[in-house]
C-alpha cells in the first residue's frame, strides 16, 4: 500500500467485491451516510468496517416481511416475488449476496419483485423503515431511489415501488409487534424513464468510469480526514508507510511522545524510589545464595523477584590491543541511533 496525497495506491484487486445498489449511489457522491472512499475500501478489499446489528437493522429486517404482507393485503399484489420463492430459503449463500452473477461491476439483492402471468419481472419493490418522516415528505430520499433504480435497470424493467413504514422510539424496541397501516407505512412508485431519462449515460457510466479509474487501477479515490477518519486511523495502524506518508507517522509519534512524557513525569520519583527498594531486594537475594545456587526467589503477594546467577567470559581489549592481535579479528559494523530533542519555537 502506497500513500500519495489524499489517495491510496495498491496492487488492483483480482476479485473485488462488486457495485451493489448502497455502494451505487455512494460512489456517485449521492449518499449523506457514507464516501466513495470507503466503499472503494470495501470493493478493493482494503478495509471493511466492522458490522454489528443495531436497533435500525433489527428494525429493518423484523418489520420487511411485515411491509410484504401489508401490500399484498392492502394492495392486492398476491403475486409479490421474494427471493426465496426463486432461490429457496437459504438463498443468500446459494447466491452468495448477488442475484446478477452475468452482469459484470454491478450487483445485489433486491427485496421483492412482481411478475407477470408469465414470470417474468415488471416491477422492483424495495422497503425502507425510518424514524424520518421529513426526509419523505416531497420525495423519495435520492441515495433510496437510486437503488431501486439500478435494480429495476439490472433486470430490465422500468416500474419500481419504494414502501416505506415509519417507527416511533417505541418500535425500535419491540419491532416484532409493528403493525403497518396506512397511519405508518406509505408507497411511492415512479418509473425510470420518466425520473431518470437518462440513467444509463448520467448514473450508470460515472459508476463504471469511477470503476476503471479507481478499482481497476488500484488508485483510491481522494479520502476525507474527517468522514473517513475510522478507516484512516485502522489503515494507518497496520499500514503506515514512511516513504509515502511521514506527515502521519511523525504527528502519531509526537502525540504518543507527549503522552508517555506526561506519564513518565507523574512517576518518575516512584521510579527512583522502585529503583532502590529493587537493588536492595537484590542485594539481599545475592547474600543467600550457596554454592551451585543458580536462583534465588524473593516472594510478595503480587510479584516474585527472581535473582539469577549467570557466568560470563568478557574479552579484554585492552589487553588484546597491547598483544598486537585486536585489529586482526577486529571488524566495523554501521549502525544507527535516533535521538529526540524539543524544538525550539522558531527552529
Amino acid at each position: 500500500m502506497e500513500w500519495r496525497d489524499n489517495k491510496i495506491q495498491i496492487v488492483p484487486p483480482k476479485r473485488p467485491k462488486k457495485l451493489t445498489a448502497t455502494r451505487f449511489a455512494t460512489v456517485l457522491g449521492l449518499n449523506p451516510w457514507s464516501t466513495p472512499f470507503e466503499i472503494w475500501c470495501e470493493v478493493t478489499r482494503t478495509y471493511q468496517k466492522p458490522f454489528e446489528d443495531t436497533i435500525y437493522t433489527i428494525a429493518g429486517k423484523t418489520i420487511e416481511p411485515k411491509q410484504a404482507q401489508y401490500m399484498k393485503d392492502a394492495y392486492f399484489m398476491n403475486n409479490l416475488v421474494t427471493p426465496t420463492d426463486i432461490y429457496g430459503a437459504d438463498y443468500f449463500k446459494k447466491t452468495f449476496g448477488d442475484f446478477f452473477h452475468e452482469v459484470p461491476v454491478f450487483g445485489g439483492m433486491w427485496d421483492y419483485l412482481l411478475h407477470d402471468k408469465n414470470g417474468k419481472p415488471t416491477t422492483v419493490l424495495e422497503m425502507k423503515t425510518s424514524k424520518r418522516v421529513e426526509d419523505w415528505a416531497e420525495d423519495i430520499p435520492e441515495y433510496y431511489a437510486l437503488q431501486a433504480a439500478l435494480y429495476a435497470y439490472l433486470l430490465g424493467v422500468d416500474d419500481v415501488i419504494m414502501v416505506a413504514s415509519f417507527l416511533d422510539p417505541g418500535d425500535y424496541d419491540h419491532p416484532e409487534n409493528f403493525v403497518c397501516s396506512s397511519a405508518n407505512t406509505i408507497t411511492r412508485p415512479f418509473k425510470v424513464s420518466e425520473r431518470y431519462p437518462d440513467f444509463e449515460k448520467r448514473y450508470v457510466k460515472p459508476a463504471m468510469k469511477w470503476w476503471k479509474d479507481h478499482v481497476d487501477t488500484g488508485l483510491s479515490p481522494e479520502y476525507d480526514e474527517k468522514k473517513d477518519a475510522e478507516i484512516l486511523q485502522a489503515l494507518r495502524t497496520n499500514n503506515l508507510s514512511p516513504e509515502t506518508d511521514m506527515v502521519a507517522l511523525v504527528k502519531e509519534a509526537e502525540d504518543l511522545k507527549v503522552k508517555l512524557d506526561a506519564h513518565a513525569a507523574e512517576v518518575a520519583e516512584d521510579e527512583k524510589r522502585y529503583k532502590v527498594l529493587t537493588d536492595m531486594i537484590k542485594k539481599a537475594a545475592i547474600a543467600q545464595f550457596r554454592d551451585g545456587d543458580k536462583k534465588v526467589s524473593i516472594v510478595g503477594s503480587t510479584y516474585k523477584w527472581e535473582v539469577i546467577h549467570t557466568s560470563t567470559t568478557k574479552i579484554d581489549k585492552d589487553a588484546m590491543e597491547a598483544d598486537g592481535i585486536l585489529a586482526k579479528y577486529a571488524t566495523t559494523e554501521d549502525s544507527y541511533r535516533i535521538s529526540l530533542k524539543t524544538r525550539k519555537e522558531g527552529a
